[in-house]
C-alpha cells in the first residue's frame, strides 16, 4: 500500500509540475502579447501622425509631427536648456509629492484617531475636493509671491485632499472584528493603529501614492503656467506664446516620459511591498 501510495504521489507531483509549467508558459505569453500590443499601438500612432503631417492630411504647423518634435528635443539638449527646465520641474514635483503624501497621511491619521474631528472636517474636505484649484491661483500668487513657493502651494492644494481622502478611506476599511479583538486584549489606540490599521492599509497608501504622482505633476505644471520663468510648464507656455507648436509638443512629450517614469517607480515600490507583505 505504501509503495502504491508513493507511486501515485510521484504521478501527482509530475502532473502538478506540468500544469505549473503550462501556467507559467501561458502567463509569459500573455505578458508578451500585452507588451507587444502596447508598443505596436504606440508605433502605429507615431507612424500615422508622421505620414499625415508629411502628406498634408493634417496641418503640421498646428499639430507638429514626431520628426519635428524629435528635432526640437535634440536642439534643446544641445543648448543645455532642457536640463535646467527638467531639473526645476522634477524638483518641484518631487517636493510637492513628498509633502502632499506625508501631510495627507498625517491628517488622515488624525481623522482616524478622532471620530469627532473626522465629523467636523468631513464637509470641508468635500468642498475643498470639489473646488477648482485653478481659482485659487491668483490668491496663492498674492500670498506666496511669484516663485517656487506658489507652485508648491498649488501642488499641495491639488494633491493633499485626494491623499487625505484615499488614505483615510483605507484606514476605515479595516474589519471591525480585528479592532474588537485587540480591544479585548486591552490594546491601546496606538497599538491598534500600529499593529492592525496601518499595516493593513499599506496597499491603500500605495494606491494614494500612485494617484498623488499624477496630481503632483498637474499642480506643478499649473503653477508653472501661472508664475514660473523656468521648467517644463514654462517651456510649454513660452512655445504657445511664440506659436512654436514644435516646442509645445516637445515639452508635452518630455513631461509624459518623466511623469510615466515616476509612476513606474511607485508601481515598482508597490510590487516590492506586496511581495514582502
Amino acid at each position: 500500500m505504501t509503495r502504491y501510495g508513493g507511486i501515485w504521489m510521484c504521478i501527482y507531483d509530475e502532473i502538478k509540475s506540468k500544469e505549473h509549467e503550462e501556467y507559467l508558459r501561458k502567463a509569459k505569453r500573455e505578458k508578451f502579447i500585452v507588451v507587444f500590443s502596447r508598443i505596436a499601438i504606440l508605433f502605429a500612432f507615431l507612424i500615422l501622425w508622421e505620414v499625415s503631417a508629411r502628406f498634408g492630411f493634417i496641418n503640421h504647423f498646428i499639430s507638429s509631427s514626431p520628426s519635428r518634435i524629435f528635432k526640437t528635443i535634440v536642439e534643446l539638449i544641445s543648448t543645455d536648456s532642457l536640463y535646467n527646465h527638467l531639473f526645476v520641474t522634477t524638483f518641484e514635483t518631487m517636493t510637492g509629492f513628498i509633502l502632499g503624501t506625508v501631510l495627507g497621511t498625517l491628517i488622515a491619521m488624525l481623522l482616524w484617531w478622532s471620530e469627532r474631528f473626522a465629523k467636523i472636517m468631513d464637509p470641508y474636505l468635500v468642498v475643498l475636493n470639489a473646488l477648482p484649484k485653478v481659482a485659487l491661483g491668483p490668491v496663492i500668487i498674492v500670498w506666496a509671491g511669484a516663485g517656487m513657493g506658489s507652485i508648491l502651494i498649488m501642488t499641495l492644494a491639488i494633491s493633499i485632499i485626494a491623499t487625505i481622502i484615499g488614505v483615510y478611506s483605507g484606514f476605515m476599511q479595516i474589519p471591525e472584528e480585528k479592532i474588537v479583538l485587540l480591544k479585548t486584549f486591552n490594546a491601546t489606540k496606538m497599538q491598534i493603529f500600529t499593529k492592525a490599521v496601518f499595516p493593513s492599509s499599506i496597499k491603500n497608501i500605495i494606491n494614494a501614492l500612485k494617484i498623488n504622482v499624477g496630481l503632483s505633476w498637474v499642480g506643478v505644471i499649473m503653477g508653472e503656467f501661472l508664475v514660473s520663468k523656468e521648467g517644463l510648464g514654462y517651456l510649454i507656455v513660452y512655445g504657445s506664446q511664440v506659436f512654436n507648436l514644435d516646442l509645445v509638443m516637445a515639452g508635452v512629450v518630455i513631461l509624459s516620459v518623466v511623469a510615466g517614469f515616476m509612476y513606474f517607480l511607485v508601481s515598482y515600490l508597490e510590487k516590492k511591498v506586496i511581495k514582502y507583505d
